[in-house]
């Protein structure tokens, strides 16, 4: 199935910068009416002005606790797509990680589109129409060095997706699950997390806006952007390697820092 966006009343969340914020104006182009919500109120502010169409809101909430997530997607009221795509990054190695640190991944990452999912659902399968979007990670299909958390949480998102695909198959709401390699934003800078171990080059925000657009229209469940399938395929494939290979990468780049 496919999720027209014209006409289509669309929540986005993290839209105050990097994927979000790229995101916004490319739904925007293709008709949809965007809600788009994040801590920074002034940003969305900005961000709402500058968009195509009519519609259009600005919905400041801070979404890391589930609870209230789920108060604020309700208050929204009836959405045809929900893009789940604000997160937080958690770099610390596993010797070093607290309880704490990995719930408030989990919370934000994981949580919190459960429930916004779990909320809004039963409307669009009312409806007759429907598609809940899951912006995970490269790091839900891949382990990473230091990243245990934040992995953790992607996995699980990643799984979440799949599962719900399967159960709502034969039903109007679609899902899909957007995959992000290596961007250029804000989480490789954010507070509360070691330094990166990656120093590669970065694809600009736009590679996943434009995918996560084409994913709503689309048929296909999973999408790459950019396209590191065969990544993950050799990963699945060859394991050990795979490890042995991303240790040593981690090695490296601890003894530049």
């Amino acid at each position: 199935m496919a999720t027209s966006l014209d006409g289509a009343r669309v929540l986005l969340t993290g839209a105050s910068s990097g994927i979000g914020a790229a995101t916004a104006p490319v739904l925007a182009e293709r008709g949809a009416s965007v809600i788009v919500t994040a801590r920074r109120g002034d940003r969305l502010e900005s961000l709402v002005a500058s968009l195509p169409g009519s519609g259009h809101e600005a919905r400041p909430m801070d979404l890391s606790d589930p609870a209230a997530a789920e108060r604020f997607v309700l208050d929204v009221g009836p959405v045809d797509v929900v893009v789940h795509n604000a997160a937080m990054p958690k770099r610390r190695h596993v010797t070093a990680i607290t309880i704490d640190e990995v719930d408030e991944t989990l919370q934000l990452n994981y949580l919190t589109p459960v429930r916004m999912t779990l909320a809004t659902l039963p409307g669009m399968l009312e409806r007759g129409r429907g598609c809940h979007v899951y912006v995970s990670s490269l790091g839900g299909r891949l382990g990473i060095a230091a990243e245990t958390a934040y992995c953790g949480s992607k996995f699980a998102l990643c799984g979440w997706a799949e599962a719900m695909a399967i159960d709502l198959w034969d039903s109007p709401v679609d899902v899909r699950l957007v995959l992000p390699g290596a961007i250029d934003t804000e989480i490789w800078d954010a507070p509360g997390s070691d330094p990166p171990h990656y120093d590669g080059p970065l694809e600009p925000p736009s590679t996943v806006a434009n995918a996560i657009a084409d994913a709503i229209e689309g048929d296909a469940f999973e999408v790459y952007a950019p396209d590191m399938k065969g990544v993950v395929e050799w990963k699945t494939s060859e394991p050990d390697p795979y490890l042995a290979g991303v240790a040593d990468m981690a090695r490296q780049a601890e003894a530049k820092q």
